[in-house]
This record gives C-alpha cells, sequence and structure tokens, in this order.
C-alpha cells in the first residue's frame, strides 16, 4: 500500500508517517519509481508507535525498544542491556508522574464542574 492509504487506515497523517521515517521508526520500501510501498505490518506498527508516543516515550526510546515489540502485549527481549533497562525504568517512572498529575487535574476539574453544577441550579 502507499502512504495515503497507510495514512487512512491508521489515521496517522503522511507528514507525520513521513517523520516516524526519518526517525527510523519505520522502513518502508521503495518502488521503481520511488514511491514508498507499505505492507500490512505498517499499520499495526503505526498504531503501537502512536501508542507509545501517547504513553510519553520519546521516539529515540521507541526507536530502541520498537524490534522488541511483536505485539502491545508481547515484548522480547533477548539481550536486554543495562542502558536499555534504566531508560525504560527512567520512562515508565516518567509515565507514573504524569499519570498522577493528570488524575490530579482530572479531580479538580470534576470538583470544580460540580461547584459550577451547584451553583447554575435554581435555589
Amino acid at each position: 500500500m502507499r502512504i495515503g492509504e497507510l495514512a487512512r487506515r491508521t489515521g496517522v497523517s503522511t507528514r507525520l508517517l513521513r517523520y516516524y521515517e526519518e526517525q527510523g521508526l519505520i522502513v518502508p520500501a521503495r518502488s521503481a519509481n520511488g514511491y514508498r510501498e507499505y505492507t500490512e505490518a505498517f499499520a499495526d506498527q503505526v498504531i503501537q508507535i502512536r501508542g507509545l508516543l501517547e504513553g510519553g516515550l520519546p521516539t529515540r526510546v521507541i526507536r530502541q525498544v520498537l524490534p522488541c515489540l511483536k505485539t502491545p502485549r508481547d515484548i522480547h527481549f533477548a539481550d536486554a542491556s543495562p542502558e536499555i533497562i534504566a531508560v525504560l525504568l527512567r520512562e515508565r517512572d516518567r509515565m507514573t508522574d504524569r499519570i498522577d498529575a493528570m488524575t490530579r487535574n482530572r479531580d479538580a476539574m470534576t470538583a470544580y464542574l460540580d461547584e459550577l453544577r451547584k451553583c447554575a441550579r435554581p435555589q
């Protein structure tokens, strides 16, 4: 499939797909005329990349761990180096901090909305 089709199937813009390619996250084949050619597996890979990015992982870390990810819940490390383990531990802790902050913000917003609703109700 071509880049436009991959973009439609994954909901990721062609510009972002090209960025993933620049970052070494995806490596499509090229046809004789230079067009990018993507297999079916790229759709799953792009969706997985999106999930990792939304989780807060930077592309440099994703590039390191992506070869070890077969599916989102199936991780295979043939020989995890101490460096990659340290990176993953830092990123996991950073994600936890972000989740905690988002939870606090959500709870504060909920309390604020509850108060607004109380004020808006006719007495």
